[in-house]
Protein backbone atom coordinates (compact mmCIF):
# COMPACT_ATOMS: atom_id res chain seq x y z
CA UNK A 1 0.00 0.00 0.00
CA UNK A 2 1.25 3.75 -0.68
CA UNK A 3 0.54 6.21 1.03
CA UNK A 4 2.14 10.06 1.29
CA UNK A 5 4.51 11.34 4.22
CA UNK A 6 2.13 13.71 4.98
CA UNK A 7 -0.81 11.60 4.95
CA UNK A 8 0.50 9.41 7.89
CA UNK A 9 1.46 12.42 9.60
CA UNK A 10 -1.07 12.58 12.60
CA UNK A 11 -2.09 8.77 11.95
CA UNK A 12 -2.60 7.64 15.92
CA UNK A 13 -0.23 4.92 17.20
CA UNK A 14 -1.05 2.28 18.97
CA UNK A 15 0.94 0.01 21.10
CA UNK A 16 0.62 -3.32 22.75
CA UNK A 17 -0.82 -1.52 25.78
CA UNK A 18 -2.66 1.67 24.88
CA UNK A 19 -1.63 4.80 23.10
CA UNK A 20 1.91 5.81 21.98
CA UNK A 21 1.13 8.76 20.34
CA UNK A 22 0.97 10.26 16.71
CA UNK A 23 3.38 9.95 13.51
CA UNK A 24 5.48 13.35 13.30
CA UNK A 25 7.99 12.38 10.95
CA UNK A 26 10.40 9.89 8.86
CA UNK A 27 13.70 9.37 8.66
CA UNK A 28 15.11 7.30 5.56
CA UNK A 29 19.02 6.50 4.94
CA UNK A 30 20.50 7.82 1.69
CA UNK A 31 21.53 5.06 -0.26
CA UNK A 32 18.51 3.03 -0.33
CA UNK A 33 15.42 5.73 0.38
CA UNK A 34 14.39 3.19 3.08
CA UNK A 35 12.13 4.65 6.21
CA UNK A 36 14.22 3.29 9.23
CA UNK A 37 12.57 5.42 11.88
CA UNK A 38 8.90 6.69 12.37
CA UNK A 39 9.32 9.76 14.83
CA UNK A 40 6.46 9.43 17.15
CA UNK A 41 4.90 12.58 19.07
CA UNK A 42 4.50 11.70 22.61
CA UNK A 43 3.43 14.87 23.78
CA UNK A 44 1.46 12.99 26.53
CA UNK A 45 3.62 11.16 28.44
CA UNK A 46 7.44 11.36 27.15
CA UNK A 47 7.41 15.08 25.85
CA UNK A 48 11.37 15.85 26.54
CA UNK A 49 12.24 12.57 24.00
CA UNK A 50 12.06 12.32 20.38
CA UNK A 51 10.75 8.19 19.83
CA UNK A 52 12.15 6.53 17.30
CA UNK A 53 10.28 3.35 16.46
CA UNK A 54 11.99 0.90 13.67
CA UNK A 55 9.84 -0.01 10.60
CA UNK A 56 10.64 -3.98 12.52
CA UNK A 57 7.86 -2.68 15.00
CA UNK A 58 5.52 -1.54 12.98
CA UNK A 59 2.85 -4.26 11.97
CA UNK A 60 0.01 -2.85 10.06
CA UNK A 61 -1.22 0.58 8.82
CA UNK A 62 -5.00 1.19 8.37
CA UNK A 63 -5.59 3.95 6.60
CA UNK A 64 -9.38 3.92 7.07
CA UNK A 65 -9.07 4.88 10.68
CA UNK A 66 -5.62 6.56 10.22
CA UNK A 67 -3.85 4.16 12.96
CA UNK A 68 -0.58 2.41 12.61
CA UNK A 69 -0.27 -1.21 14.99
CA UNK A 70 3.16 -0.69 17.13
CA UNK A 71 4.31 -4.05 18.25
CA UNK A 72 5.50 -2.49 21.51
CA UNK A 73 4.76 -1.78 24.92
CA UNK A 74 5.08 2.24 26.57
CA UNK A 75 7.45 0.58 29.03
CA UNK A 76 9.45 -0.83 26.00
CA UNK A 77 9.66 2.18 24.40
CA UNK A 78 10.18 4.25 27.94
CA UNK A 79 13.30 2.02 28.43
CA UNK A 80 14.96 2.54 24.89
CA UNK A 81 17.67 4.04 24.38
CA UNK A 82 17.15 7.93 24.79
CA UNK A 83 18.11 10.76 22.10
CA UNK A 84 17.48 14.64 22.46
CA UNK A 85 15.30 16.24 20.45
CA UNK A 86 17.96 18.56 18.08
CA UNK A 87 20.43 15.63 17.97
CA UNK A 88 21.10 14.04 14.64
CA UNK A 89 20.38 10.06 14.95
CA UNK A 90 23.85 8.79 15.00
CA UNK A 91 25.65 5.19 14.06
CA UNK A 92 26.37 4.76 17.91
CA UNK A 93 22.85 5.66 18.54
CA UNK A 94 21.62 3.08 16.14
CA UNK A 95 23.76 0.50 17.03
CA UNK A 96 22.55 0.53 20.45
CA UNK A 97 19.31 0.87 19.37
CA UNK A 98 19.46 -2.13 17.63
CA UNK A 99 20.68 -3.79 20.31
CA UNK A 100 18.28 -3.23 22.98
CA UNK A 101 15.29 -4.43 21.16
CA UNK A 102 17.78 -6.95 19.45
CA UNK A 103 16.60 -5.61 15.51
CA UNK A 104 19.10 -6.96 13.03
CA UNK A 105 21.49 -4.01 11.68
CA UNK A 106 20.16 -3.25 8.06
CA UNK A 107 23.62 -2.14 6.90
CA UNK A 108 24.92 -5.66 7.46
CA UNK A 109 24.13 -7.01 4.45
CA UNK A 110 23.84 -6.62 0.44
CA UNK A 111 20.17 -5.52 0.16
CA UNK A 112 17.88 -3.04 1.39
CA UNK A 113 17.05 -4.62 4.95
CA UNK A 114 20.85 -6.16 5.40
CA UNK A 115 20.16 -9.72 4.24
CA UNK A 116 17.01 -9.20 2.74
CA UNK A 117 15.52 -6.75 -0.05
CA UNK A 118 12.55 -6.60 2.39
CA UNK A 119 11.29 -6.94 6.22
CA UNK A 120 11.65 -9.79 7.96
CA UNK A 121 9.87 -9.89 11.06
CA UNK A 122 10.57 -13.28 12.22
CA UNK A 123 13.17 -13.18 14.77
CA UNK A 124 14.18 -16.73 14.46
CA UNK A 125 16.05 -15.65 10.76
CA UNK A 126 17.32 -12.75 11.76
CA UNK A 127 20.76 -14.82 12.80
CA UNK A 128 20.51 -17.26 9.75
CA UNK A 129 20.80 -14.44 7.06
CA UNK A 130 23.51 -15.10 4.92
CA UNK A 131 24.61 -12.03 3.23
CA UNK A 132 28.23 -10.65 2.03
CA UNK A 133 29.37 -7.86 4.28
CA UNK A 134 28.61 -4.45 2.94
CA UNK A 135 30.39 -1.53 4.22
CA UNK A 136 28.19 1.56 4.31
CA UNK A 137 27.44 4.42 6.64
CA UNK A 138 24.02 5.11 6.77
CA UNK A 139 23.22 9.09 6.81
CA UNK A 140 19.43 9.54 7.80
CA UNK A 141 17.47 12.05 6.08
CA UNK A 142 14.34 13.59 7.52
CA UNK A 143 11.16 13.93 5.27
CA UNK A 144 10.62 17.25 7.28
CA UNK A 145 13.98 18.47 6.21
CA UNK A 146 14.07 17.52 2.40
CA UNK A 147 10.46 18.56 2.09
CA UNK A 148 11.23 21.67 -0.39
CA UNK A 149 14.65 20.91 -1.74
CA UNK A 150 14.67 22.06 -5.61
CA UNK A 151 14.43 19.29 -8.09
CA UNK A 152 17.04 20.38 -11.19
CA UNK A 153 16.80 18.00 -14.50
CA UNK A 154 19.84 18.34 -16.91
CA UNK A 155 18.39 21.71 -18.27
CA UNK A 156 17.48 23.53 -15.67
CA UNK A 157 15.15 23.72 -12.34
CA UNK A 158 11.86 21.95 -12.28
CA UNK A 159 10.01 22.30 -8.99
CA UNK A 160 10.52 21.47 -5.65
CA UNK A 161 9.88 17.91 -3.21
CA UNK A 162 6.63 18.21 -1.68
CA UNK A 163 5.96 15.06 -0.53
CA UNK A 164 7.03 11.56 -0.18
CA UNK A 165 5.10 8.58 -1.30
CA UNK A 166 6.09 5.30 1.31
CA UNK A 167 5.64 2.13 0.73
CA UNK A 168 3.90 1.03 3.99
CA UNK A 169 4.81 -2.43 3.42
CA UNK A 170 8.58 -2.92 2.39
CA UNK A 171 8.91 0.68 4.21
CA UNK A 172 10.75 1.99 0.89
CA UNK A 173 10.15 5.58 -0.40
CA UNK A 174 8.97 5.05 -3.40
CA UNK A 175 8.67 8.41 -5.17
CA UNK A 176 9.05 11.97 -4.20
CA UNK A 177 6.46 14.29 -5.01
CA UNK A 178 7.31 16.78 -6.92
CA UNK A 179 5.26 20.66 -7.54
CA UNK A 180 5.95 22.30 -10.44
CA UNK A 181 3.68 25.04 -10.00
CA UNK A 182 6.65 27.72 -11.01
CA UNK A 183 6.61 26.23 -14.29
CA UNK A 184 3.07 24.30 -14.91
CA UNK A 185 0.39 25.82 -12.47
CA UNK A 186 -0.90 23.43 -10.25
CA UNK A 187 0.90 20.13 -11.76
CA UNK A 188 2.67 17.81 -9.48
CA UNK A 189 4.35 14.61 -10.75
CA UNK A 190 6.16 11.69 -9.01
CA UNK A 191 9.81 11.13 -9.65
CA UNK A 192 11.53 7.84 -8.41
CA UNK A 193 14.38 8.08 -5.88
CA UNK A 194 16.07 5.07 -8.29
CA UNK A 195 16.17 7.84 -10.76
CA UNK A 196 18.03 10.47 -8.79
CA UNK A 197 21.78 11.18 -10.39
CA UNK A 198 22.86 13.29 -6.99
CA UNK A 199 21.59 15.03 -3.89
CA UNK A 200 23.46 18.13 -2.52
CA UNK A 201 22.17 18.30 1.06
CA UNK A 202 24.24 21.66 1.98
CA UNK A 203 22.08 23.04 -0.71
CA UNK A 204 19.42 21.20 -1.00
CA UNK A 205 19.49 20.35 -4.19
CA UNK A 206 18.34 17.22 -5.59
CA UNK A 207 19.56 16.84 -9.49
CA UNK A 208 18.04 13.86 -11.69
CA UNK A 209 19.24 12.84 -15.55
CA UNK A 210 15.75 13.89 -17.18
CA UNK A 211 14.80 16.74 -19.33
CA UNK A 212 12.42 19.50 -18.32
CA UNK A 213 10.21 18.04 -21.43
CA UNK A 214 10.12 14.78 -20.37
CA UNK A 215 9.60 15.59 -16.89
CA UNK A 216 6.39 17.82 -18.04
CA UNK A 217 5.11 15.24 -20.04
CA UNK A 218 4.70 12.71 -17.11
CA UNK A 219 1.66 11.60 -16.43
CA UNK A 220 0.18 14.24 -13.62
CA UNK A 221 -0.39 13.31 -9.81
CA UNK A 222 -3.06 14.66 -7.94
CA UNK A 223 -3.94 14.21 -4.24
CA UNK A 224 -7.16 12.40 -5.90
CA UNK A 225 -4.86 9.79 -7.83
CA UNK A 226 -5.11 5.97 -7.35
CA UNK A 227 -1.45 4.83 -7.15
CA UNK A 228 -2.49 1.72 -8.92
CA UNK A 229 0.18 -0.89 -10.53
CA UNK A 230 -1.62 0.31 -14.21
CA UNK A 231 -0.76 3.94 -13.01
CA UNK A 232 3.15 3.15 -12.42
CA UNK A 233 3.53 0.53 -14.89
CA UNK A 234 2.25 3.92 -17.39
CA UNK A 235 4.76 6.39 -15.50
CA UNK A 236 7.77 3.64 -15.51
CA UNK A 237 6.84 3.25 -19.24
CA UNK A 238 7.24 6.90 -19.51
CA UNK A 239 10.34 7.04 -18.10
CA UNK A 240 11.29 4.05 -20.17
CA UNK A 241 12.38 2.54 -16.93
CA UNK A 242 11.84 -0.56 -15.25
CA UNK A 243 9.41 -1.29 -12.58
CA UNK A 244 10.86 -1.26 -8.97
CA UNK A 245 8.52 -4.44 -7.98
CA UNK A 246 10.73 -6.13 -11.09
CA UNK A 247 14.10 -5.32 -9.34
CA UNK A 248 12.60 -6.35 -6.05
CA UNK A 249 11.10 -10.13 -7.36
CA UNK A 250 14.18 -10.98 -9.45
CA UNK A 251 16.58 -10.25 -5.89
CA UNK A 252 13.90 -12.62 -3.86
Amino acid sequence: MLIKAKALKGYSLKGLDGDIGSAREFFFDDQYWAVRYLVANTASWLSDRKVLISPYSLSGVNSTDEKVSVQLTKKQIEDSPSINTDEPVSHQFESSYNGYYGYPEYWGGPFMWGGYPYIVRDRTRWGSSASEAKNWDPHLRSTQEVTGYHLLAIDGEIGHVDDFIIDVETWAIRYLVVATKNWWPGKKVLISPKWIESVSWDAREVVIGLSRETIKAAPEYTDESLLTRDYETGLYGHYNREGYWVDELSAV
